[in-house]
């Protein structure tokens, strides 16, 4: 099963590490201090020129990926809990 991002961008729900409000995960240090180091790892893909209201942390294959999207927590929580039960590990984090 795959959560749609916005634009064009879905990504496998069991890649899913974490889905962040941006507003409210950037006003910590640590957050900050992540989101600069996977943009200097090239790791950071914008999905729309809107700015971003989330982040969604992925790991496939060993490898992370950050995504920006426009689209809210509440709005990812709502498509991601109307998929058939999965190993919901990260999900309660956006809350």
């Amino acid at each position: 099963m795959f959560l749609h991002l916005g634009a064009d961008v879905a990504v496998s729900l069991n890649e899913i590490v974490a889905i962040m409000d941006i507003e409210k995960t950037t006003t910590t240090q640590i957050s900050r201090e992540f989101l600069k180091k996977s943009e200097e790892a090239g790791t950071v893909i914008s999905i729309s020129d809107d700015l971003p209201k989330s982040f969604i942390v992925t790991v496939r294959d060993g490898q992370q990926k950050v995504y920006l999207s426009p689209i809210s927590t509440s709005t990812l929580n709502k498509r991601f809990s109307k998929q058939p039960q999965i190993n919901r590990r990260s999900i309660d984090a956006a809350k």
